[in-house]
């Protein structure tokens, strides 16, 4: 496990065990870690598209994404594809990701090998994994490309962030398994640190999660969901509030 990690939450292991296909499990909470039909994928439907993007990236100078739940930093590289292609060259992308429970860079590895449009960017990452580091530092993935990973939980350093998403990647595991990550309090603590008419996105429609974004201030709309299923949530942070 990278040393970045482990310096700042000595003890938190996450170990992986592996579906058909190579599909990462969790085994602290029991789930995996992207849809056995394709990760990639789910990534560009679910939170890039849920999100409006890249078609809101022309008009920002600097645009920044928060995510809960890094994972196997999936979500961030094929963002980061869509970034390199999308961008000019005045631009920035800050990607902010709250992880309680790294996975180490072995099981990270094996977990993007799949996704041969990714290589380039996810052995980039994987290298930055690994380096030692005793402070949550921005990694500069690219001189148009900041990569920051929290630490902790997100309960608690999300309230402690200095930030504002214009954009937020809910991808904490399921709900039922994970039910803390899904909470009133995370849910409002992520509403405060979005910036006015910034957006959200999440794979689930469970229907306490979608009371809690609603509760938070959040106007929280449902569509179709990836891959058959029924739906999904995303919303907006309404002006004035």
């Amino acid at each position: 496990m990278s040393r970045f990690h482990d310096a700042k939450m000595p003890g938190a292991k996450h170990h992986v065990s592996w579906e058909t296909d190579d599909v990462p499990r969790s085994s602290v909470f029991d789930d995996t870690f992207y849809t056995k039909e394709n990760g990639q994928a789910e990534t560009a439907y679910v939170f890039i598209d849920g999100n409006g993007l890249p078609e809101r990236w022309p008009d920002a100078e600097r645009f920044s994404i928060g995510e809960l739940g890094f994972g196997t930093g999936l979500n961030f590289l094929e963002t980061w594809r869509h970034w390199i292609t999308a961008r000019s060259p005045s631009q920035q992308l800050v990607f902010t990701s709250f992880e309680a429970y790294p996975i180490s860079a072995d099981d990270m590895a094996r977990a993007l090998a799949p996704w041969q449009s990714l290589k380039p960017l996810s052995e980039a990452l994987v290298s930055r994994w690994q380096e030692p580091s005793t402070q949550p530092a921005p990694w500069h993935m690219d001189e148009q490309t900041v990569l920051q990973v929290i630490p902790g939980k997100a309960s608690g350093s999300v309230a402690q962030w200095g930030g504002m998403a214009d954009a937020w990647y809910l991808d904490g595991f399921s709900p039922a398994k994970n039910p803390e990550m899904w909470g009133p309090e995370l849910m409002q603590q992520v509403y405060e640190h979005t910036s006015l008419s910034g957006s959200f996105a999440t794979y689930t429609a469970a229907a306490q999660v979608r009371r809690n974004l609603q509760a938070a201030g959040f106007a929280v709309t449902r569509r179709e969901g990836f891959a058959g299923k029924r739906e999904m949530l995303l919303g907006r942070k309404q002006p004035g509030t």
